[in-house]
């Protein structure tokens, strides 16, 4: 795209726009928030940890915020990987981070927190947890000491240190968490049941967050941004919209919060940050906007605003309609850190779509399930440099996700390639995911890695099973196979008598009247097919080997599925591993082991649905052929 192009292009578009913030010029509008990317080392931001941030500053970003849930205390303890800016050693990685940040154009800021009933006594430092009042709460389930005088001043102090060490790391400013974290555990009546100057009314309530603001102003200057984020509404059981604004407005006149980083619900339940707080594939497009766009228009500080806002439209509609003054899409730069720069330079459509998948945030975060390289950038670069060596001819046989993207790797390399796939379709497995109305958008995966070989002219063959003489013909330099996997029902005395729940979710089985479903993965796949039969109107009942449903799902996708088996009143039994199934006319038997009492258990039905997994089971010829081959950079 021509210069003139490319300036009418920022001109024209609502994201691309500069913003003033105090003294701050931010020079887009397009940001990330703080999170815990997992990628700490002994609590700081070190090497992998700058490196993962500083990818998106490079992608063209005004701001990234980082540090999701940075502890200022040691009785504030990290259960959920977090950083610590409770003490100096902190500073020197900050002003590492910062320099990395600001060279690339971008604004750095971080969320300091106090987590008070939200946190673990067992981790850590083996201290109390502390909050308010001494009220559990359901997720982390500490008891909290209600606070005295002494540790209500003492973490306001802390506050304030986390903010000036934030400030000689040369940060551009902070913002605290108040939603159910300590802070907002002050504000919520439903946390706060104190009759001392700190409950009972809302000026009381708001007492403490105001002093930890002040403190903040008093160790960390005037100057320095300080933003607090903030919910905008905690729906049942919680700060309604009117008390939220009400409690905003009281922040406001004080002066010294400088911005609202607008969220909305809970997230003291899996629920909360399943449905509200951090909304998974289940959820629609930025669920919470119109909420944050009405408590725009109640304040007067600049409003920030993330939840599942993945896509550039909705992030220009958000913007460009007054809705917001900065967008997050935080989740987005995982699945591509250079959303902006792509945007600039006229290529949306190159853009790596999030789909949804909450795949980080698992144990693994900030993994991407379609991007690699996301939080591996001192190993897998996002931008893929041309082979040193020249072109060379290569052969992919399957065009599932793995072959799309290993054929996308070597075009980008500047390599010919040729996939060969045996269906009428790419895509492989994901296209059984995505039967699942809740999980279409797992097509994503599939739909930008096939416009991305029709850009970069890699030669797809469908229909085409390949054997030896199909690769030998293209004289390939290299052979990649990528054949993918197949149910793994072999290990069942009966097998035969089983259908895979690919065989019932692709529809190449019909469904029986009374069905058992086995998952022996706690993965999508055996869920999936309950909510098929259950909405065929069939009798359908769940078996887990694991003594947790769906243990390999991260909790947006967990509590979507339970809610659907509640609302369906599907039956479960969990600790049971599958050992045979035997047919008798139209019944089948299903023999179950209890994996903690070693007792033999017989269910009966006329389909018994297994789950357990896939294994490989490759073309013997193509795979003997590849790996002849050299296989050099």
């Amino acid at each position: 795209m021509a210069d003139a192009q490319t300036e009418e292009l920022r001109s024209s578009d609502p994201l691309l726009q500069p913003f003033k913030l105090k003294h701050l010029t931010l020079k887009n509008r397009v940001m990330s928030t703080s999170h815990a990317c997992g990628l700490e080392d002994d609590g700081y931001p070190q090497e992998n940890y700058q490196r993962y941030h500083e990818e998106k500053a490079r992608g063209g970003l005004a701001l990234t915020m980082f540090g999701g849930s940075s502890n200022v205390a040691q009785d504030s303890p990290s259960v959920f990987q977090q950083l610590y800016v409770g003490d100096d050693g902190v500073i020197p990685h900050l002003q590492n981070f910062s320099k990395r940040i600001h060279a690339q154009g971008a604004a750095l800021m971080c969320q300091i927190t106090h987590l008070g009933r939200r946190g673990d006594p067992h981790a850590d430092n083996w201290l109390p947890t502390i909050a308010p009042s001494p009220i559990r709460e359901t997720l982390h389930r500490s008891f909290p000491k209600e606070m005295d005088e002494h540790d209500i001043a003492r973490v306001i102090k802390a506050y304030g240190a986390a903010a000036r060490r934030c400030k000689e790391g040369g940060l551009d400013g902070i913002e605290t968490l108040a939603s159910s974290h300590l802070i907002g555990q002050f504000l919520s009546p439903y946390t706060n049941s104190r009759t001392d100057r700190f409950g009972g009314s809302v000026e009381n309530r708001c007492r403490f967050g105001l002093m930890v603001y002040d403190e903040i102003r008093k160790q960390a200057g005037e100057d320095f941004i300080a933003g607090l984020r903030y919910v905008v509404d905690e729906q049942s059981d919680g700060l309604t919209f009117d008390n939220c604004v009400e409690i905003a407005k009281i922040f406001e006149s004080a002066g010294t919060v400088d911005f609202f980083n607008a969220i909305y619900g809970k997230m003291d339940t899996e629920r909360g940050l399943a449905e509200d707080n951090m909304p998974g594939m289940a959820s629609p497009i930025a669920p919470w906007l119109q909420a944050v766009g009405a408590f725009k228009k109640e304040v007067n500080l600049p409003v920030f605003h993330a939840a599942k806002i993945s896509d550039i439209a909705t992030a220009r509609y958000a913007i460009g309609e007054g809705l917001l003054d900065m967008v997050a899409m935080t989740r987005a730069h995982i699945a591509d850190p250079h959303i902006v720069s792509k945007l600039m330079a006229g290529k949306e459509e190159q853009i790596r779509p999030c789909v949804g998948a909450t795949h980080c945030m698992t144990g693994h975060r900030p993994r991407c399930m379609h991007n690699a390289s996301a939080g591996q950038e001192t190993s897998l670069p996002h931008v893929i440099a041309p082979a040193e060596n020249g072109s060379r001819k290569i052969v992919v046989v399957g065009g599932g996700p793995g072959g799309l993207e290993a054929a996308r790797i070597c075009c980008e390399r500047g390599h010919q390639v040729v996939l060969m796939e045996a269906a009428a379709q790419l895509g492989g497995q994901v296209l059984i995911g995505a039967a699942n109305p809740w999980r279409k958008n797992l097509l994503g995966i599939v739909d930008w890695r096939v416009q991305e070989l029709e850009r970069l002219g890699t030669q797809v063959r469908l229909n085409t099973y390949a054997d030896i003489e199909d690769v030998n013909e293209e004289n390939p330099d290299v052979v990649i196979v990528a054949t993918g996997g197949v149910p793994n029902l072999d290990w069942i005395e009966g097998s035969e008598n089983c259908t895979s729940a690919w065989d019932i979710l692709t529809g190449q089985t019909p469904l029986c009247d009374n069905i058992i479903v086995y998952d022996g993965t706690g993965r999508h796949a055996a869920p999936a097919c309950v909510e098929y039969a259950s909405n065929a109107e069939k009798r359908v009942s769940l078996v887990c080997l694991d003594g947790q449903f769906g243990m390999e799902l991260t909790y947006p996708e967990r509590v979507t599925w339970k809610q659907k088996l509640y609302r369906q009143r599907v039956p479960q039994q969990l600790d049971l591993r599958l050992v045979s199934v035997n047919k008798s006319g139209n019944e089948v038997s299903a023999r179950f082991i209890n994996e903690l009492t070693a007792e033999s258990i017989i269910m009966k039905g006329q389909q018994v649905v297994v789950e357990c997994g896939v294994y490989c089971r490759r073309t013997n010829s193509i795979l003997a052929f590849a790996t002849s081959r050299s296989i050099r950079e």
